[in-house]
């Protein structure tokens, strides 16, 4: 049997799933938490150190305990890794090169947990830092997850994908596994990101999850390195 304080984490991942606490709200204190599920003030603490170390909560101090969001400040780009190699502040912006409705394929499907043939929104698109072109981004999400998602919504938010999830469809972004190689650039990325066919670019496949550990997000995007890194922190 699994340990009280992990059981008490999984009725409280269950609520924020649930949408009984919404990102970046403040969730009950500890002591009215025990009071609730009726254990420990420490049983309580020990679940939500371990959802705060997750960056699934976060503590304020003096202030409470709060559900994550991409709307925090620093926290919007959370997964965008790439950071200019001069320390340089850059203006992003989010180019929309096509939004289009198609069927999952095999591996869409065995990606998102869904099946074959259900509809996936495909899109694809080019991050522009200080209007140059960096990333070339192809996302696929399930349709059903995101009904009424629009070319429009995209350009709205200009790049904040994540953030849109959130604010428009109620789903939480909360950690991602990448696979991260180097490649040359085909004719459509060397077209889009304007640099010669055969220049190196740094591929980064993403596969995002929101709570219970759901995929919800498939990503590929093909990154310029010449003046910018790939900045990672390691526990």
């Amino acid at each position: 049997m699994n340990s009280l304080y992990l059981q008490i984490k999984k009725r409280i991942t269950e609520s924020l799933a649930d949408g009984f606490w919404h990102p970046g709200q403040s969730i009950p204190s500890e002591t009215e938490l025990a009071r609730s599920f009726n254990v420990s003030q420490g049983t309580i603490r020990k679940a939500i150190d371990e959802l705060a170390a997750e960056n699934i909560l976060i503590r304020r101090q003096g202030k409470g305990t709060f559900v994550a969001s991409h709307n925090e400040e620093g926290s919007q780009l959370r997964f965008l890794r790439l950071t200019s190699s001069q320390d340089n502040k850059e203006k992003l912006d989010n180019q929309l090169v096509s939004f289009i409705k198609q069927k999952a394929t095999n591996k869409t499907a065995k990606t998102l947990g869904i099946n074959v043939g259900t509809t996936v929104f495909s899109i694809k698109r080019v991050l522009t830092f200080n209007r140059k072109p960096l990333i070339l981004d192809f996302i696929k999400v399930p349709a059903s997850s995101f009904r009424g998602l629009s070319p429009e919504m995209i350009i709205e938010k200009n790049g904040a994908m994540y953030r849109m999830y959130e604010t428009d469809f109620g789903i939480q972004m909360l950690h991602a596994k990448e696979k991260i190689r180097a490649i040359a650039a085909n004719m459509e990325t060397s077209n889009l990101l304007c640099v010669s066919q055969d220049a190196p670019v740094l591929s980064v496949e993403r596969v995002s999850f929101t709570y219970d550990n759901k995929p919800i997000e498939w990503r590929l995007g093909f990154c310029l390195t010449e003046n910018h890194h790939y900045a990672s922190e390691l526990d």
